[in-house]
């Protein structure tokens, strides 16, 4: 059969296993893709489960579409009825069907961050706490905390223990009131709700439970306690649950992820059958083996025993530079030199770091070297001002109680409404109960609000109530015309300098062009669907992986991705591992999860680069290559020092002793332990601390000025 020919031993099990709950533990690239999307397409094609019984849950829209696509292409368009996406949008979709029965309207707001952090803003004024220690961010941080742990304002409020959580747990009630009212969901609501509707509505639960005989989980290690409880719920009729995952690449710990959902589904479901995908189809031998040494000292894992059939390849290359200029340099430099010598393209290769300041050094390299470069992860199109603004507009038109949405554009283009006036706006909207949109209406009843100000806010009111009339049966992109047109803000752009000007009118042209082209592709071509999906869009849904130019990301952003060439900078000691997981080993573990990922991005070359030393707000500051770095077998790596800008400054060693210049990299020789490579420094002068790699992969740390070693001018390794 066309469905499994393709298919190795252990996928054609993972696929073909349809009576009941099975876990497939996919490791790094071993076709967990693949084998979603030919199960789908078994389950259409060879079972005949109607598309209407199958839910297909994915992390991101990108990797939503690639899986919708393969099942087209193997089964054709039989596949359209399945119910297929991301947890946030498939939670959506259920919401806009019966959220009516959490009072819960169906043209419901999704906000996002910045929309989050004006309500936030708003809820700690009004409760005197605005010029407090409490920052909108943290207070929304623990709330997602709580939200994403199923945990509501009520059992946050009996848990609390100290005086700034019972502060939370009263600014969390709030803010859930203030949402309501608004008619808005966060991101976390959106999967809170549904399963709070299915706890508490057996007649939903059946609905749902029923409908989905067969529910396939992509990314399952990365679900958090609610997406969890979700699936159980969904499932708790038929439990044919097909979760697919890989414990060694759970990352997301810091954002409520949970890799025991994974470690305990056999637990959970024990009449579960498991199967293990261990062929690697992306990397070479030597970059799984390095991989697998570092992954396999994790103590909280499934047990896998990776294999490749693709070509020893190259030793990973560690790259020991002077600084993070010279870091950017050297990767710059490598990116110019596998082009010309291997042919290589630019989109061959990426950069990974593991925070996004560490971009700034290899920007700045790539630019001066004429090397063309994207970041994943910066600026996002739909978080452009004027696409922000537009997008307000068109909330408004479909959500009248957006308040958020309506504060926003008041006074944008300028229609000298000021803060005062739009202040006693909301004052007499509180008191009557009602939204900013129905106050608008009532003008004449504002108390204190003086005649002008009562016209510019009249003026607005009429300006939305036109919008709505003639937005009514128009195509997307000519609601979109509309507002931009009968707003004035693509006037206000002309205002503005011309370069600017031109810009952002740009990016609304844009935005037009991308309302046609939601009207295409989408079975439901409505402003609602449309504003769902900006609100949902992620940082990798808008990468563009056939653009030609080396690509920037954080290690996090890089999951799910491969490419042929992959540079990981910063390793090193307070970097990756990152200096908040030295104390806790379950937040260590996950940082060496983290760097395998990294690592298993490769396909044929790996480069790492560790600096002897950062600049920070302390100055320069000498660094530590990283443990992980250290757990790669000799074997399988290949130490790269040899430029001036690679050693430790002079002024690190003027207190101790002669002076010496010591590269990491240094060859060196110890009477008891043989042969070395100096591979970290840390410390100065007299408290210069030499971490040394012998031979038989023996790693010490010593203090330099007692150690004993002597530095040889040849390398005997």
């Amino acid at each position: 059969m066309h469905l499994l020919g393709n298919l190795n031993p252990r996928q054609q099990e993972a696929v073909t296993h349809v009576s009941g709950p099975v876990l497939v533990l996919a490791g790094a690239g071993s076709g967990k893709t693949r084998v979603l999307a030919h199960r789908i397409a078994y389950l259409l094609g060879a079972v005949g489960v109607s598309p209407y019984e199958i839910l297909a849950v994915t992390f991101t829209n990108k990797a939503a579409g690639e899986m919708a696509d393969r099942v087209r292409a193997l089964v054709g368009d039989i596949a359209a009825g399945i119910w297929m996406g991301t947890f946030h949008s498939i939670c959506a979709r259920i919401l806009r069907i019966e959220g009516r029965r959490l009072g819960i309207s169906p043209d419901f707001t999704i906000y996002d961050d910045r929309d989050q952090v004006l309500l936030m803003k708003q809820i700690l004024s009004d409760l005197g706490l605005a010029k407090s220690r409490l920052t909108p961010a943290a207070a929304l941080s623990r709330i997602s905390w709580a939200k994403s742990g199923l945990v509501s304002p009520e059992d946050l409020a009996g848990m609390v223990g100290n005086p700034y959580d019972r502060k939370i747990a009263d600014i969390y009630s709030d803010y859930e009131n203030a949402l309501r009212a608004n008619n808005a969901l966060d991101f976390d609501d959106l999967i809170c709700m549904p399963v709070r509707l299915f706890k508490h509505d057996q007649d939903a639960l059946t609905k749902f439970a029923m409908r989905f005989t067969h529910i396939l989980i992509d990314e399952y290690q990365d679900t958090n306690r609610a997406q969890y409880e979700f699936v159980r719920l969904l499932s708790s009729i038929h439990r044919s649950v097909c979760a697919v995952g890989d414990d060694d690449q759970s990352i997301y710990r810091w954002r409520g992820a949970d890799v025991t959902n994974l470690l305990n589904f056999e637990r959970d479901f024990p009449e579960a059958a498991v199967v293990r995908l261990e062929q690697c189809y992306r990397s070479t031998k030597t970059i799984l083996a390095a991989s697998q040494a570092i992954i396999q000292r994790n103590v909280e894992r499934k047990e896998k025993d990776l294999w490749t059939e693709n070509p020893v390849g190259r030793k990973v290359m560690l790259s020991a530079v002077r600084d993070e200029r010279g870091e950017g340099e050297f990767v710059a430099d490598m990116v110019n030199k596998l082009m010309e010598e291997e042919g290589k393209c630019l989109s061959d290769f990426v950069v990974l770091y593991r925070t996004n300041a560490q971009s700034r050094p290899m920007e700045d390299a790539f630019r001066g070297k004429g090397v063309p470069y994207v970041i994943v992860g910066g600026i996002k199109f739909y978080e452009r001002k004027e696409i922000k603004d537009m997008i307000a507009y068109l909330r408004v038109l479909v959500n009248t109680r957006d308040s958020v949405s309506l504060s926003r554009i008041i006074n944008v283009p300028h229609r000298g409404i000021g803060d005062v006036t739009l202040g006693r706006l909301r004052e007499f909207c509180t008191d009557q109960g009602i939204s900013l949109s129905d106050g608008l209406t009532r003008i004449s009843e504002i108390a204190g609000l003086n005649a002008a100000s009562g016209r510019k806010l009249e003026a607005f009111g009429s300006l939305l109530a036109k919008l709505r009339r003639e937005s009514a049966g128009k195509s997307l992109e000519n609601v979109i015309k509309l507002v931009a047109e009968e707003s004035g803000y693509l006037a206000y752009l002309r205002t503005l300098d011309k370069v600017e000007s031109i810009a952002r009118t740009e990016n609304i042209e844009e935005m037009v062009a991308g309302g046609y082209e939601f009207q295409e592709r989408s079975d439901e071509p409505t402003l609602e669907k449309f504003l769902e999906e900006v609100s949902l869009v992620m940082d990798i849904d808008l990468w563009d992986d056939r653009r030609d130019a080396v690509s920037l990301m954080t290690l996090h952003n890089a999951k799910g991705l491969e490419f042929p060439v992959v540079f990981i900078a910063g390793a090193e000691e307070g970097l990756v591992p990152h200096h908040t997981s030295f104390e806790d080993r379950a937040e260590m573990e996950e940082e060496r999860r983290l760097f395998y990922v990294g690592m298993t991005r490769a396909k044929e070359r790996l480069f790492i680069s560790t600096a002897a030393g950062r600049r920070g707000f302390r100055g320069w500051m000498p660094q530590v290559v990283s443990r992980f770095v250290e757990d790669i077998p000799e074997e399988f790596m290949e130490i790269l020092a040899s430029s001036e800008d690679r050693h430790v400054p002079d002024e690190t060693h003027s207190d101790w002793g002669e002076e010496k210049v010591i590269r990491i990299g240094t060859p060196v020789r110890h009477a008891e332990w043989g042969t070395g490579r100096v591979v970290g420094c840390e410390g100065y002068g007299k408290q210069l601390r030499l971490t040394v790699k012998f031979g038989g992969g023996r790693v010490k740390r010593l203090l330099a000025q007692y150690a004993n070693l002597e530095f040889l001018e040849e390398d005997p390794l």
